[in-house]
């Protein structure tokens, strides 16, 4: 199904449709946008969405690429009805709204203000540096599913942190990868031979609290699925708005091309879950 502005509507879409346009989607290719207030954002969001609050929305068009599938969401559909009508009598080409708004979605969200992603980037960093940023908190997460196994007594949950160690080992090479295809091979060695545990892990999320606040959900494989996929949504959500604030052409490919990895390793944890369930 396709929207546009010669049919003067919307199409609405259940969350269903939503995650497999997304899914189906290009990180970069096209916007997913919030029209609710600052705080209900912070609460809890779609990851790399867009906030213009509604109010805010006929003086922010500007912001916005109108040649770019738009998919507007609020709390239950009635901002983003009315959002997602505004932007089709505007000339947007292809705008969806989201049916039920985010209380219908069931997936993991992420949370933080809409500035958040600013404590991470300026938005003039090389593709060096983004990939520096990115691999130290692929190795704060290596290292904090490292910690948990070595307190694992479920031999399933030892099984299931081994192979997301894996996953992140996998993320780091690819790291190292992009680093030598912009010719910066010489940084490898800097990466690679990080011994100082980070602080920060994948999402910006402070390892040391996230441990105190979590402790009880990471002793069973469900539980520690859940926030695995917690914690990556909250990268994926932190490497799209990374991207979105970049000014470097270059630096916003990497940045996409690491959502992408996010995205299949959230499709992974997404298995695990299923064939646990089964």
């Amino acid at each position: 199904m396709q929207a546009n502005s010669e049919s003067g509507k919307a199409v609405t879409l259940f969350p269903d449709d939503v995650k497999e346009l997304t899914r189906k989607s290009k990180e970069g290719t096209y916007t997913l946008l919030d029209v609710r207030q600052p705080f209900e954002y912070e609460e809890n969001h779609l990851p790399g969405a867009r906030l213009i609050p509604l109010p805010e929305l006929a003086d922010s068009l500007g912001e916005l690429d109108s040649r770019k599938p738009t998919i507007v969401y609020c709390a239950v559909g009635g901002r983003s009805r009315m959002a997602a009508q505004f932007l089709v009598h505007q000339g947007f080409d292809e705008v969806y709204h989201l049916e039920g708004g985010i209380e219908s979605w069931e997936d993991p969200t992420a949370t933080g203000p809409r500035e958040f992603h600013l404590k991470f980037i300026r938005g003039d960093e090389t593709p060096e540096e983004v990939i520096m940023v990115a691999y130290r908190m692929e190795e704060g997460l290596k290292k904090f599913h490292e910690l948990m196994r070595a307190e694992a007594e479920d031999p399933d949950l030892v099984v299931l942190l081994t192979g997301l160690i894996k996953a992140e080992e996998s993320h780091e090479r690819t790291l190292l990868e992009l680093l030598s295809q912009y010719g910066h091979e010489g940084v490898a060695m800097e990466l690679g031979s990080l011994e100082d545990k980070p602080e920060v892990m994948e999402g910006g999320l402070d390892a040391g609290e996230f441990v105190n606040g979590n402790r009880r959900f990471l002793q069973s494989v469900s539980g520690y699925l859940e926030l695995a996929m917690m914690i990556e949504t909250q990268a994926l959500d932190l490497y799209l708005r990374m991207a979105g604030e970049s000014r470097v052409d270059s630096a916003k490919t990497v940045l996409l091309r690491i959502a992408e990895e996010e995205k299949a390793h959230l499709a992974m944890l997404a298995r695990f879950m299923e064939e646990k369930a089964g």
